[in-house]
């Protein structure tokens, strides 16, 4: 398969981009793409990379770093099978292409939820609550990365492969997540799911 990795962080990028140049001869072939923080920036470089090769992908495949729920643990892998925004204050059924669930190719029951701002233990307990959500992930480009393929090339599958590098509720922050992503460059177990596909 020919697969466009998405990277939200430079550091993000760096450790996939050093991973797959480590792994040699991989089953799928990667382009690797930094779309940068946020729902803005990843839904533009998302859909300016997929108009200007259209059926070239036959996947696109976020991966990185995400805050995870109580019940993950830190350097977890996870590949959620659904994503939606947490920060759309819009009346359920009136815009449903915003507010509606956007599957995910991913194999676990979780659902991964996007937002523009850093999880805190009181938002991210607020969102599980509303959302009625037992497990999340939480990041804040993957609903509209999944928005913007929907659009330009509905037929391709998005997957997401996380690494959980931190948890809210019990007590990590920005300083956790900032120690924790130092501490793991290397993406091989991201790659590994990558290449099961």
């Amino acid at each position: 398969m020919n697969i466009l990795v998405i990277t939200p962080s430079l550091r993000e990028n760096r450790s996939m981009v050093e991973t797959v140049s480590r792994a040699g001869r991989t089953r799928n072939s990667y382009e690797i793409l930094r779309c940068g923080i946020g729902k803005a920036s990843a839904a533009a470089h998302v859909a300016a990379a997929l108009t200007s090769n259209r059926g070239k992908y036959d996947m696109v495949a976020v991966v990185g770093f995400a805050a995870g729920s109580p019940g993950f643990t830190r350097g977890e892998i996870v590949m959620p099978d659904c994503a939606r925004y947490h920060d759309c204050d819009i009346p359920d059924g009136f815009v449903p292409e915003i507010t509606d669930p956007c599957p995910l190719a991913g194999g676990d029951s979780v659902t991964v939820f996007t937002g523009d701002s850093f999880i805190s233990a009181r938002s991210a307990a607020e969102i599980r609550e509303r959302f009625g959500a037992d497990r999340a992930i939480f990041d804040m480009e993957i609903t509209a990365v999944a928005i913007a393929v929907r659009e330009i090339e509905p037929t391709v599958p998005v997957v997401v492969v996380k690494m959980i590098s931190d948890i809210p509720e019990l007590n990590d922050n920005e300083h956790s997540y900032e120690e924790f992503a130092d501490s793991h460059k290397d993406f091989s177990k991201i790659l590994s799911r990558l290449e099961s596909l």
